[in-house]
């Protein structure tokens, strides 16, 4: 068998991988990126993923695994691009018809076609009328389904191969396809259904989510103008057997939770309140502590006759990874420098060797030398610093839990 993902980022790589390595197929890695391509061809990892490195190495040197810029023909194609969204917060399918149009002349009777980008409702659907448009002679010969990935950062390895799948085809033999290629290298169960529900379990996992942290991220707020300690507030309330508050954070990150939302109230504007009103929320926590930072250094001037020496400490949209996709933590650290008045600001990510807009600085010595310090994220390099009553510490992320 031979697998053809569309897309080497932070799921379509470590899932090509997985599939070269446990699922005893050949597979072709294509990326529009030349230095992804060149980057994956000589086994050098492109993200940060703890454990992804040496796989990597393993199904590149066997020859198990290649990349290029273009597909191939092959017996299963995978398109694993990203799926953003528009400024009015509308979904943009258009990689992922950009990654169907450039395999619909490779495709041939009997093939297996499948859609892991999160996307809008009827997606899968589409792309098949797509494909038939172009191919009428394949109609009813391949196999379509969709297929959401449910990783986290930073544990890919392991939720690749262990957790539960939602495979859903555009009829049944399309499912019981996709189910035989997934049972090639996860040994999670496999869930049946159809493409249009496994498509709305993606959006409705991850909305979930941020409806969540929304509760938490305004009880933060509340909290803060209350004079109470929020975590400990939620660790105390959490001690109910039936309330399980999630932690607060300065926002709402990543391609998942931060983007799905929006595709289904762009849909059902009217039906989705919660969802809507969730987004609203947790990207209003971000502007809160975007405010919350430059108000203490204002404070600070006033108090010492000189402007403060600033850490913002953390970059990535989540603990220990170098992803910085729709970062709230980044969106904050622009908005502190653009409204400085030439203040002298540190920024930290200890995840990142170097960033094209921020000089970046180690984490210990910002710590030491800010009056002011700033935590956004909270690596576990972070979770080893002391805390030091001489430095005004906005803690966004639960470092101290104070």
């Amino acid at each position: 068998m031979k697998a053809c993902f569309i897309g080497l980022g932070y799921i379509g790589l470590p899932t090509a991988i997985m599939a070269a390595k446990y699922g005893n197929m050949n597979v072709l890695g294509v990326d529009v990126n030349p230095s992804v391509v060149e980057h994956t061809n000589a086994a050098e990892l492109h993200i940060v993923e703890p454990g992804l490195q040496d796989l990597l190495q393993e199904v590149v040197s066997s020859g198990k695994l290649m990349a290029k810029q273009s597909p191939e023909e092959s017996d299963v194609y995978l398109i694993v691009v990203p799926t953003p969204f528009k400024g009015n917060h509308d979904p943009d399918i258009s990689y992922v018809e950009s990654a169907t149009k450039s395999v619909i002349p490779y495709l041939k009777e009997g093939d297996l076609f499948i859609i892991e980008s999160t996307s809008p409702i009827g997606t899968t659907e589409q792309m098949a009328q797509l494909i038939f448009d172009e191919r009428p002679e394949l109609k009813g010969k391949l196999y379509i389904a969709y297929c959401p990935e449910r990783v986290l950062p930073g544990n890919i390895i392991h939720e690749l191969i262990n957790n539960d799948r939602v495979i859903g085809g555009i009829d049944a033999p399309s499912t019981e396809k996709a189910v035989a290629f997934y049972e090639h290298f996860v040994k999670g169960q496999l869930h049946k259904t159809n493409a249009r529900t496994a498509e709305m379990c993606k959006l409705t996992e991850n909305s979930s989510r941020d409806v969540q942290i929304a509760f938490a991220n305004e009880l933060s707020i509340i909290c803060d103008k209350a004079g109470i300690n929020v975590w400990e507030l939620i660790s105390l309330a959490n001690k109910h057997p039936r309330v399980n508050i999630l932690q607060p954070g300065c926002g709402v990150g990543g391609h998942c939770i931060a983007v799905d939302p929006y595709f289904i109230t762009a849909a059902y504007p009217l039906e989705a309140q919660i969802i809507a009103r969730a987004r609203e929320i947790n990207n209003y926590k971000a502007k809160w502590s975007a405010e919350k930072v430059k108000n203490a250094m204002i404070k600070f001037e006033l108090d010492n006759h000189r402007k403060p020496v600033v850490a913002m400490m953390g970059l990535a949209f989540k603990p220990n990874i170098d992803d910085l996709r729709e970062s709230p933590a980044k969106r904050i650290t622009t908005e502190v420098m653009q409204g400085c008045n030439n203040a002298d600001i540190m920024v930290v990510e200890p995840n990142l060797k170097a960033h094209k807009v921020f000089k970046l600085t180690d984490y210990q010595v910002a710590y030491e030398k800010a009056d002011i310090i700033v935590f956004l994220t909270a690596h576990d390099q972070f979770k080893s610093l002391p805390w030091r009553d001489d430095k005004v510490i906005i803690d966004l992320c639960g470092i101290f839990k104070k």
